[in-house]
This record gives structure tokens, sequence and C-alpha cells, in this order.
């Protein structure tokens, strides 16, 4: 045998054995590479996949529905990780101890102090353009019908309900509807109100907006355990447009225990709302559909705008069953004769969704049904299945969105996607989390960045971020530009 024969053969079976591994290898991969297309295609989320497996092997035998159930915790465990209550809500976010208070009497009206519920009463009964309505520090609490506001403020006079400092009057609501806001020019700011009904379905709504009541302003209060803290709608051919919901904390202690609507903001075939640094947080439903929504515009309006929200699907609440989505222009579609235009051509028109925190949703994050002319910029969507717009009246310009998922376009949508930074939904389902990792520590909100922040190549729309700190050029993806401030904004208000 000639010197070198030996390691000849070797390298020869070597390289058979490397060709062998590539052609057993290479239909693997290709199948592998096969499934992820398959899944990007789908557009399916890991969580929306267990969703699904869940609703199917309801009513089966045992055994289909105990496989059901683990391969549905198998999915969630890789798109979501553990999902165990929070107990904190994000101090900077929402209403405010420290806020101003905006509202003080100005000396265009009368200035009422009420002490008792029944002075409360005949305050609202009585009131005039200007008053000033102050509740006394205290616990009021209402049962019975409704709190009628039927007495109309002006743009330079409103009528204004509130307590000198949050925290001081707790407003306890056994009703069906507490605050019903019939006329126009009303104000409320630094309350808490909380509902107290036996059964859940006997808490509707804190605020109820309807008809005339045009340019109604709810800020800086506390809003807990209802259905819809606020809902909006028309009434006859009468529409409450203009109105403002800001800086309130909106959430609910416990799953709601209805059929019914569960939706903190609720609003339809209204127009021109702005709904900004709101914190909406656990809106579980626990029956019926349990499918629930933290805010959305429908009915055919138009110019409504969500911007600066920090929308937490699930946080005390987290893993219960059922379909929480964030924020959304269309809502589930809307009864014809609800919609302002009695067709509802479209569910809205010329929306902004901007600046947004969305975040832990068992489902998506933003959701667009039949909403003509939308634009998505800057949000920072976490924790949840993405971003979708549906249908051939949807058309969305979308720019500077950071999202943990994918920007998906259905049925005949139209998305002009410009600069935004998402992820394959395939990584999921192998629980690679690339945004989230962006971040010093996502599943805790610590939304600092962990390295350089990824920043875009297009121009800003947003002048400053969620944290109003200004938006550097080139702007970072997202809702933050620098969490820090609103970090030192929570050290602050704790000093």
């Amino acid at each position: 045998m000639q010197p070198g024969a030996t390691s000849g053969r070797a390298r020869r079976a070597k390289r058979r054995r490397r060709l062998g591994f590539a052609l057993l290898g290479a239909p693997i991969v290709a199948a592998l590479g096969a499934a992820a297309v398959s899944i990007e295609s789908l557009g399916a989320a890991p969580r929306l996949l267990a969703l699904h497996l869940e609703r199917r092997a309801s009513g089966h035998d045992a055994l289909i529905e105990d496989t059901a159930a683990l391969a549905s915790r198998g999915l969630m465990w890789v798109d979501r990780g553990r999902l165990l209550p929070r107990a904190a809500y994000p101090s900077w976010a929402g209403a405010r101890v420290e806020a101003d208070a905006s509202a003080a009497p100005s000396g265009r009206g009368r200035a009422v102090l009420v002490a008792t519920a029944a002075d409360a009463l005949a305050a609202f009964e009585r009131a005039e353009a200007g008053d000033t309505i102050t509740f006394l520090p205290g616990t009021y609490r209402f049962s019975g019908h409704a709190l009628d506001l039927a007495r109309a403020g002006r743009a330079d006079a409103p009528i204004t309900v509130r307590a000198e400092r949050l925290g001081q009057v707790a407003l306890e609501f056994e009703l069906l509807e507490g605050f019903h806001v019939t006329a126009p020019y009303w104000v409320f700011e630094n309350l808490e109100i909380r509902g107290v009904c036996a059964a859940h379905d006997g808490c509707e709504h804190a605020f109820h907006v309807v008809g005339a009541a045009h340019h109604v302003e709810i800020r800086n209060n506390v809003v807990r355990d209802f259905h819809s803290h606020v809902k909006i709608n028309g009434a006859g051919d009468r529409f409450p447009d203009d109105g403002r919901i800001a800086f309130n904390t909106l959430v609910n202690g416990a799953p709601r225990a209805t059929d019914a609507p569960v939706t903190p903001i609720d609003l339809v075939a209204a127009s021109g709302w702005t709904i900004e640094g709101n914190l909406i947080a656990d809106f579980v439903k626990a029956g019926g559909d349990r499918t629930s929504y933290g805010a959305f515009a429908k009915g055919g309006g138009s110019a409504n705008r969500f911007v600066g929200n920090v929308v937490l699907c699930e946080h005390r609440l987290r893993g219960a069953p059922g379909r929480r989505i964030g924020l959304s222009f269309g809502g589930g579609g809307s009864d014809p004769k609800a919609c302002r235009d009695r067709r509802c051509v479209v569910e809205h028109d010329d929306g902004v969704i901007a600046n947004n925190l969305i975040a832990s949703c068992s489902d998506v994050g933003i959701y667009l049904n039949r909403a003509a002319r939308s634009a998505l910029l800057h949000n920072t969507v976490l924790d949840t299945a993405g971003v979708v717009v549906r249908y051939p009246e949807s058309a969305a310009h979308a720019a500077g969105n950071l999202i943990d998922g994918a920007l998906r376009v259905r049925d005949g949508a139209t998305v002009d996607a410009a600069d935004n930074r998402t992820q394959w939904i395939a990584a999921s389902f192998v629980g690679l989390h690339p945004v989230r990792r962006l971040f010093a520590d996502a599943d805790e909100f610590d939304l600092r960045w962990a390295g350089t922040p990824p920043r875009r190549a297009a121009a800003v729309e947003p002048v400053t971020d969620l944290c109003g700190a200004p938006r550097a050029a080139p702007a970072a993806y997202g809702a933050f530009e620098d969490y820090r401030r609103c970090a030192e904004r929570a050290d602050a208000a704790q000093r």
C-alpha cells in the first residue's frame, strides 16, 4: 500500500459522509424553511393558535380537551412565558395625585361645595354654566338611578365636577350607569369612582356621554370595576363630538362576569375625541365570547385620536381565558342602526393611534376593522399577537412602530408600511423575541434600552415620545425615545 492511501480513503469516506448528511439534511432544512414560510403566510402567532385549539377542543371528549390544553399551554409558554400576576401598575402612567388643579374656580360661575350625596344631586339638578361643583373630602355612595346631567355649560364656562386633589374623594356607584351626561361642556376631574354592585352586570358605565353632550372632558380620575368605564354614543341625530379623556386610570380588580361588552373606553359614532395619557388595564371578560378591548372608536365616526396611552390588557389578571385586544378603530363592527350614517360605510375614518405602549394582550395589540385613512405612528407593541389591518375599507399609514410580532394585512386591506421594526412570527414558535431583548427587562416593564436604541431611517411624525422627551434625529422606533424620563417622573411623584 502506498503511503497516504489510507488517509486518502479516509478523506473520501469523510466527504461521502458529509455528502450523505447534506442530502439527508436538505429535506429537513427545506421542511423547516417551508414551515417557517407557512407560519408567516398564515400570520398566526402561537398565542392565537393556542386560543384556536382551546375553542375547537371545547365540548369534545376528555382526551381531546386534555391534549389541546397541553398543546395550548406549550404554545403560550414559548410566546408569553410565565403568566404570573403583576402587583403594581407603572407609577408614571394614568392619573396622578400631584396633577395640577387645572379646574380650580375661575370666577366665571359659582363655587358650589357638596358634603353629601344629596347635596351633589341638588347641585347637578340646578347647575349653571360656569359652576364648579367641588366634593369635600370623603366617600359618597350613590344607588338607584343614574346621575342625570342635563344642564349645559358653555365653551367659555363649562360645568366642572371635581375634588381638590385626587385621593380625597371616592364616589361609590351602585348604579347601572353613573354620570349620564346629555348636555355639552362638562368637566370631571380628580375623582376616584368605584363600581360597588353586588353583581357585575349592575355596574356597566361610570360615565355615559350621549347625544348632545359634546365637548365633555374627563381628566385625572381613577375609575375601577365597570364593564365600560366610559361609554360614548349618539342619540337620534345628535352625537357627542369633540371630547377628551386624558390622564385617567381605568382598571378592573377581577374578570367581569358578564355577557355584555367589556371595553373601558367604548366610543360609537362620535367624532373628534382625543384619548391621551390614560392607563387602561385588566379588562377581562369572563362570560359570553370572552372577547374584550381596551378602547375602540367605531360606528362611522371620524378624526378620533389615541395618543400616549398605556394599555395593559392583562397585568394583575394575567392568563385568564379569552381574547383581549388593545386599541382599535372598528372593534368588532357595529349595528348599522347605531352608526352615524345608519349604514357604516366605514367603521372609522381619519383616525390616529400614536405614541402608545400596548402590552400583555392575549390577542392583537392594534386592530383596524374597516377603518379608512388611519395613521399608526411610533407605537410600542409588546407581548401581543402584533398589529392587524383588515378588510378593503381599511387603509393605513404605519411608520416608526416597534412591534413584538408582525404587522399583518388581511382580506384586502391596504397599508403603507414605512420604516417599522417588526419580527418574524416563526421566531415566536421557538421562543425567540428579539424586540423584547431591545429593552433592559421587557417582562417587568423596565423599558430602558438594553443597548444602542434602534433608530429609524425615515422622518419622524410625533415630535415628543410617550414620556414627553423630545425625539432625536434619527428617532428611535416605538413610543419611547428615552424611557428614563418616565422613570424620573415616577421617582419625583414618590418623593
